[in-house]
């Protein structure tokens, strides 16, 4: 029987509506996979505490219950330490709004040569365009309602679930596993554990930095004597989460502000910006993040842009574990395959084994 076979054309054409599919289907799972993928991250950190405490005898539920609110604590004793000064110094902003927007006004309209209205103008104009279109901001956030209610019972709920991921992951893990062909699974598992240590790695390097980031620019904007430099060393800190744009954005605010005192001391607190932004690029990262959690600059750029446009501002806060789950699956699913490919290709051609290396520089190579 004449084996039967799909023309190049229909096969393009099916292609074609397979991907408008799975497009118009992104667009309507772009908020619950951001979820999913929040619980997740959320759950690895959990299953590693409650891993390391089952060594000293405690069960695993009471590890990762442990785990969680030894974090939530954390977390809640840095808020009781800084919120205080962080809120006073944040309504004195606040009212001064007014008063830094004119002079702000004055500034650039010096600058520009435009009148102070005129500048006005247009900063409320541009404004305008994601205050009357906020989907353009956060992305598909917007179909399910954002509210303070909303936001609270979603966060409550990823918590919930993530710390019921961390007490039973192996049900989830074998699931997975599973959807794999037989011969692949045990590459497949190294493949998760790759993910797992790549996306910890990511977590402790992103707490460490936003510590000392943090601290650096309170201690530099202090010593500057700018105001409310704890507002913009604590906005700054929650930035650092999305590389690069982050410190990008969260300099912009002290920059401006003290561009309204003088243009010199903007300069200075630009300086300190771009200085601590160096440190942390060649000194804090590479000390804290371990080189599986690393990836090239270019890469992150491109792939944050990317991660934006899909899921919103929201979505960049995980965009480097999306990042590197996309270079970790590409390397691991393609790249290794075309590699150990070609490998076989010349092991046969040369009659050799393909796990054939020669040795190193300078010693006399092995003979097949």
């Amino acid at each position: 029987m004449p084996e039967f076979r799909i023309p190049v054309a229909y096969r393009a054409v099916l292609l074609a509506a397979v991907l408008l599919l799975l497009g118009l289907l992104f667009q309507q799972l772009a908020t619950v996979l951001l979820g999913v993928l929040t619980t997740v991250i959320i759950a690895i950190p959990l299953s590693a505490g409650a891993t390391r405490l089952e060594l000293f005898g405690v069960p695993r539920p009471l590890g990762a219950l442990a785990t969680l609110l030894f974090g939530v604590a954390v977390l809640a004793g840095v808020l009781a330490l800084i919120i205080p000064t962080f809120v006073d110094e944040t309504n004195h902003f606040v009212d001064q709004v007014p008063g830094i927007v004119n002079d702000l006004e004055k500034t650039v309209g010096s600058v520009t040569g435009d009148r102070p209205s005129e500048v006005g103008s247009k900063v409320q104009r541009y404004l305008k365009r994601y205050t009357d279109n906020p989907q353009k901001l956060i992305g598909p956030i917007t179909s399910i309602g954002v509210s303070v209610a909303g936001v609270v019972a979603a966060l409550v709920l990823i918590l919930i679930t993530a710390y019921y991921i961390a007490v039973r992951p192996q049900p989830l893990v074998e699931g997975a596993l599973r959807l794999v062909p037989p011969r692949r699974r045990v590459h497949a598992r190294a493949v998760m554990d790759r993910l797992r240590t790549a996306w910890l790695g990511w977590m402790q390097g992103v707490v460490f930095d936003m510590l000392i980031s943090g601290t650096l620019l309170y201690i530099g904007l202090s010593i500057i004597g700018l105001d409310f430099a704890l507002v913009f060393a604590v906005l700054t800190a929650l930035l650092v989460v999305v590389p690069y744009f982050g410190a990008i954005a969260g300099a912009i605010p002290p920059v401006l502000y003290a561009l309204t005192i003088s243009p010199g001391k903007a300069l200075v607190v630009l300086a300190l910006y771009v200085g601590i932004q160096v440190v942390e690029s060649n000194v804090i990262i590479p000390a804290v993040m371990p080189k599986t959690a690393r990836l090239h600059p270019a890469v992150i750029l491109i792939g944050v842009l990317a991660v934006g446009k899909l899921f919103g501002v929201v979505g960049l806060f995980v965009a480097v574990p999306v990042i590197s789950a996309v270079v970790i699956l590409t390397e691991e699913v393609w790249v290794k395959e075309i590699e150990e490919s070609h490998s076989r290709r010349t092991a046969e051609v040369l009659d050799v084994p393909a796990s054939f290396e020669p040795e190193e520089e300078g010693e006399p190579a092995a003979r097949p």
